[in-house]
């Protein structure tokens, strides 16, 4: 089953409390800290959160890192 749904969070909090939400409407989930390595081996999974710690960085580098996780 493909991925239903890939989060970007600007911190692990926001990112923890979404999972959770996803989590309790059903969605079968997993959080990361920071992007995942390409080989990372998911279990199977309907959403994944990638937490990034983005909000206190330069604004140059939290783009870079947000669009790192929206390839992963």
């Amino acid at each position: 089953m493909p991925l239903a749904l890939g989060c970007v969070a600007d911190d692990y909090t926001g990112a923890s409390d979404l999972a959770n939400t996803l989590t309790r409407a059903g969605l079968r989930t997993v959080q990361t800290i920071g992007v995942p390595a390409d080989d990372l081996a998911l279990p199977e999974v309907d959403a994944v959160v990638v937490a990034l710690k983005s909000r206190s960085i330069d604004p140059r580098e939290a783009v870079a890192r947000s669009r790192e996780a929206d390839a992963w």
